[in-house]
């Protein structure tokens, strides 16, 4: 049962990877960019939740009206001020603007919160659990944020296939000039698709500071767990970014119950041995 119930955990761990994973899944899969500032962006929304609560003293939840919509407006700006000009110019540029991105929002977040830890108030969510045996329970944050992720994949892939604007991202994702020639304004499209996985970042980053402490300088690891979901799932496919951090979420929590230290180790082999044997992944996608 002990290890049933770590198996547990690492599964409702992959929901919160997930949902770090989607945005970056996203993003690649409509304009191929790898966003190295997206852990320190979910970083950014937490800041911006507490500073929310502090200020209007409302609920957690609440924070993330304001946090999730505001993250909307800054991903379709920096999209089409700073990612789409670097497109413009190469891929690479857009690997080294958005690692400026992150080396800046760390810093600016040191000069302005300092870098002691702080975490997100989440009251009965954090300590309540629903207890479904004596050896196995279920956290009530953890089980939100699995359902989050779920909700907000289901949501993604509904949009992506039912609307007008979906489908325009899709079309661009496969084949700008083609797209752009029938009327698709292409920049606009990659800037809506950038909103929702700052939206998305947003949701990930108030889950984190529910779940975790957080600091400045959180961002990178954020990044490589996510990077590593999206890896193992398949690179541009939303459902295989789940698949992909509920492996990785057990097999952290597997291996931290063979050794305290072997935890990340052991997702970080598992992102190796799928790199190895299945570098597509384990659901590749053409396409969003």
């Amino acid at each position: 049962m002990v290890w049933i119930n770590a198996a547990v955990q690492g599964v409702l761990l992959g929901g919160l990877y997930a949902l770090f994973a989607c945005g970056l899944s996203l993003i690649f899969g409509v304009m191929r960019v790898v966003n190295l500032a997206h852990g320190d962006f979910a970083v950014l929304a937490a800041y911006l939740a507490l500073a929310v609560i502090a200020a209007v003293h409302v609920p957690v939840l609440w924070a993330v009206l304001v946090a999730a919509p505001l993250f909307a407006l800054v991903g379709y700006a920096v999209q089409r001020l700073i990612i789409q000009r670097s497109l413009d110019i190469s891929p690479l540029t857009t690997l080294l603007v958005t690692f400026g991105l992150s080396i800046v929002i760390q810093n600016a977040l040191l000069e302005v919160a300092s870098a002691n830890s702080q975490s997100l108030p989440a009251g009965l969510l954090t300590s309540g659990a629903l207890r479904v045996s004596g050896q196995l329970s279920l956290g009530y944050l953890s089980l939100l944020i699995f359902g989050t992720a779920i909700v907000v994949i289901v949501a993604l892939q509904m949009f992506l296939a039912r609307t007008s604007m979906g489908r325009q991202v899709r079309a661009a994702a496969d084949d700008q000039e083609t797209a752009s020639t029938l009327g698709v304004n292409v920049r606009h499209v990659f800037g809506i698709a950038a909103a929702l996985a700052f939206a998305t970042v947003a949701l990930a980053g108030v889950a984190f500071g529910m779940y975790s402490s957080f600091d400045p300088s959180a961002g990178p690891q954020r990044l490589i767990f996510a990077f590593e979901a999206v890896v193992i799932g398949g690179m541009g496919s939303l459902w295989g970014t789940l698949a992909g951090g509920v492996i990785l979420g057990v097999a952290q929590v597997l291996g931290s119950q063979v050794d305290a230290g072997f935890g990340v180790l052991a997702g970080h082999l598992v992102f190796l041995a799928v790199l190895a044997l299945r570098p597509n992944g384990l659901i590749p996608s053409r396409s969003v």
